[in-house]
């Protein structure tokens, strides 16, 4: 690699690495931070948008993308965060009979299912691990874009899935959304009652984790 094309890459991850500390960041703070003019920083950060590795909001600023976080995900080791969660997944499972995902963001706009507890009902959600499904109009994908309400669950009727309940909770480490805690019931089988529920237990355990991670005790 050229000495030009080695300066381009260090100047690339320096962006990147000041958005990721600044969590929000705007070209020109951005730019002044790792002492580039505007006009370089601005066509590397274009760069690793459309790469994926940061995105621009609707203010302008720059945040962490969704393959930086699916990376991200991967760097912990999909094996940490899956261990991480896994009693509680157990836990969920053991006090509803019905399946357990863990997903995180994934590239393009969709929630990942990085692992599952499956349901004990002789009915229960099919295992989907490995796959994605859109931000928009999921249970998890909600989680994941900080659409979570007061409560700490969201509760998706036949969204992805006509005849699947989702509900989902956030796992978060220092105050970032990093994974999604959700539950998948056949709809005939839900009622208002066991959604509440299920919610309650849900987030509950996804405020656990959070604690355990955002103190570095679950890692």
């Amino acid at each position: 690699m050229s000495e030009q094309s080695t300066r381009t890459v260090e100047r690339a991850l320096s962006l990147l690495a000041n958005v990721c500390e600044k969590g929000s960041t705007t070209l020109a703070d951005a730019s002044r931070a790792v002492d580039l003019a505007p006009s370089t920083a601005l066509r590397l950060l274009r760069t690793l948008e459309s790469s994926g590795f940061v995105r621009r909001d609707d203010e302008g600023s720059y945040r962490a993308g969704s393959r930086l976080m699916q990376l991200g995900a991967q760097a912990l080791g999909h094996e940490s965060l899956i261990n991480v969660c896994h009693d509680e997944m157990i836990g969920l499972e053991q006090a509803t009979g019905e399946s357990v995902y863990l997903s995180v963001e994934g590239h393009a706009a969709t929630a990942l299912y990085l692992s599952i507890v499956e349901g004990s009902h002789s009915v229960r959600h099919a295992n989907w691990v490995g796959r994605t499904v859109p931000l928009q109009g999921s249970a998890a994908g909600l989680v994941l874009s900080g659409e979570t309400p007061a409560e700490g669950y969201v509760i998706v009727e036949r969204g992805i899935e006509r005849d699947v309940t989702a509900i989902a909770s956030p796992i978060a480490a220092a105050g970032r959304v990093v994974a999604a805690l959700s539950i998948l019931v056949p709809s005939y089988r839900m009622t208002p009652m066991s959604a509440e529920q299920y919610g309650v237990l849900l987030a509950a355990a996804a405020r656990r984790l959070s604690a355990g991670l955002t103190n570095g005790t679950a890692l």
